[in-house]
């Protein structure tokens, strides 16, 4: 029972992390978008390329803001997989040396009873 709500709490999280990312990387594009048009828009009602441009910077300072945050996503994205591994119920368990299986078995395995 405790193991399926650590592994259903754990799966929130990933999910919530994952639709951050998301939500980052679209506004990322929308803001890249918006930059061409203000550019486009400037360029069409033939002004002067100073007009417009401290309003350009800022979208451009948010962008840079965005890509940031982005990549500190990517950070606790990365530090929430080595968190997973102190986490009873998340941890990955293995047996052995940590090799691949031998191709031949070396020795016989019987049940005993």
């Amino acid at each position: 029972m405790r193991k399926q709500m650590v592994e259903q709490s754990a799966h929130a999280v990933a999910t919530q992390v994952r639709a951050v990312e998301d939500s980052i990387e679209a506004a990322l594009m929308e803001l890249a978008e918006l930059q061409s048009r203000m550019i486009r828009a400037r360029n069409t009602a033939g002004v002067g390329i100073a007009t417009g441009h401290q309003a350009l910077e800022e979208v451009a300072a948010a962008l840079t803001g965005l890509v940031a945050a982005r990549g500190r996503m990517g950070q606790a994205h990365a530090a929430l997989v080595t968190a997973k591994e102190q986490v009873p119920g998340l941890r990955t368990v293995s047996f052995g040396d940590g090799a691949e299986c031998p191709k031949t078995a070396t020795a016989q395995l019987r049940a005993v009873g």
